[in-house]
């Protein structure tokens, strides 16, 4: 049995898409936070963040990924999960966090294609707007996710490499 492996990065770097693949691959069972966390407040993240504010979320979304102690899954995180509270230290002790890193601008590429309407945090940006929204909230969210004992370059590693580098810190 394996501690849970928390996929970790900014919002469209693959976190759910990779998450899905990689559990296949492992054969072990995908979480995705957001999903849990919509499946629980019964609404869209959009929606609660609206009604209840972004504090409210946060500390929602902590209480849900420390549930996330199960052996042997795959945990797909929120873009913010590791910038708030000890959320970064709890992964770090109870599981694996693996940041899918990505450029600003290989995010704002994925971002722009993708349903900004989603995106709380994205709401009415575009063109430059985003790519300089991208851009700052990575370098503010970077010295969190560089605290992962695991660092990928989403683009350029493939699924069975990641599984390895998975598979040889699991052992």
């Amino acid at each position: 049995m394996s501690k849970p492996v928390f996929l970790i990065g900014f919002m469209g770097s693959g976190k759910t898409t990779l998450g899905k693949k990689l559990a296949s691959r492992l054969n072990k069972k995908f979480i995705d936070l957001d999903q849990l966390l919509v499946e629980r407040v019964g609404m869209s993240i959009p929606e609660y963040f609206e009604q209840h504010g972004e504090a409210n979320f946060r500390t929602l979304e902590s209480q849900l990924l420390k549930e996330q102690t199960t052996e042997d899954t795959i945990v797909s995180t929120g873009g913010g999960s590791p910038c708030f509270f000890d959320n970064m230290e709890w992964m770090k002790q109870h599981g694996l966090p693996l940041y899918l890193n990505l450029s600003a601008k290989a995010l704002y590429d994925r971002l722009r294609q993708s349903n900004i309407a989603s995106r709380p945090a994205l709401k009415g940006l575009q063109g430059e707007d985003l790519l300089a929204f991208v851009t700052e909230k990575l370098a503010e969210r970077a010295p969190f996710y560089e605290k992962a004992p695991l660092h990928v370059d989403q683009i350029n590693t493939s699924i069975e490499n990641i599984s390895i580098l998975i598979e040889n810190h699991d052992s």
